[in-house]
């Protein structure tokens, strides 16, 4: 299926790993691939990447997957955990005959990045983790987060109840951007939420994504990439806003210690969802970081 969106140029469905994988694509085919990996629970393609991808299709070829679950990448079934993000990742390479790419991943996107770097080294070519998850041997709030993913019916109640309020999409969105109502963008960003809560409603998914959910442990994570750090041989830009409540400081600098030759920046003003408070700055970063680490390879 070929069809046309407001972000992108083109978008196909797929079938990838065994499931639907939605791709979005802009850009010369003949430039440097670019694959942005979005966030977890509302996030979509063409939320998180709605002003970032427009803009990096100048230099790149962008493409951007709907993970499962998400957007158009529906239905699937069984646990969507880190391995079979990984295989998604991968099986999409296959298909498309990329026999490398840059990453560009949000939150559970870097995880997700972060994870396919470290196991398949000869695929990726660099990454920019922006509030990159899966790091930190615990959390605030731990143990009830925990209980939380244990308790039946809880998160996708929860589901339900954002699908049916609109209303409480919208002020959680503009709670977590740095200028609220105000980010240009807006109403088209509180648009694809709340069609995103709908749809995750109409297919009884849990407000949680199982990549979350499976992360915690009753007293420490489960999935905490920083010991494995070490390993990650491909360049690396690490990317947080200051206000970001979510990644916290000690984390990405533990994370940037831990990895060879990485490279870190902080965007001022920025909270978690920094490709909508920020995409300017994020797009800057990401074309001179992928430029840079492209140079030795043209010599």
């Amino acid at each position: 299926m070929t069809t046309a969106t407001t972000n992108f140029d083109d978008v196909r469905d797929l079938t990838v790993a065994g499931g639907p994988v939605r791709l979005y694509t802009s850009g010369r085919p003949d430039a440097p691939p670019v694959l942005l990996l979005h966030g977890a629970m509302l996030d979509t393609a063409e939320l998180d990447w709605m002003h970032v991808a427009p803009a990096l299709a100048e230099h790149f070829r962008v493409l951007a997957i709907d993970l499962p679950r998400h957007g158009g990448s529906r239905p699937w079934r069984g646990p969507v955990d880190q391995p079979l993000l990984q295989r998604v990742v991968i099986g999409l390479l296959d298909q498309l005959g990329i026999e490398r790419t840059a990453l560009v991943g949000l939150s559970m996107g870097s995880g997700v990045s972060i994870g396919t770097a470290l196991d398949h080294p000869d695929r990726v070519s660099a990454a920019v983790l922006l509030a990159p998850g899966g790091l930190g041997a615990r959390r605030p709030a731990q143990l009830v987060t925990w209980l939380s993913t244990r308790t039946p019916g809880l998160l996708r109640a929860t589901t339900a109840w954002l699908a049916r309020s609109p209303r409480a999409v919208r002020r959680s969105l503009a709670d977590n951007l740095q200028h609220g109502a105000d980010t240009p963008g807006f109403e088209r960003a509180v648009e694809l939420a709340q069609r995103e809560a709908e749809q995750k409603a109409r297919h009884r998914e849990p407000a949680l994504d199982d990549w979350q959910a499976l992360s915690f442990g009753p007293f420490a994570m489960r999935t905490d990439f920083l010991p494995e750090l070490h390993r990650l041989s491909v360049p690396t830009l690490w990317v947080r806003g200051s206000e970001d409540p979510l990644v916290l400081r000690p984390e990405l600098d533990a994370a940037v210690a831990a990895t060879p030759g990485a490279r870190t920046a902080v965007l001022p003003g920025a909270g978690h969802l920094s490709t909508l408070d920020q995409p300017d700055r994020v797009v800057a970063l990401v074309r001179e970081f992928l430029t840079d680490t492209a140079r030795p390879a043209e010599r």
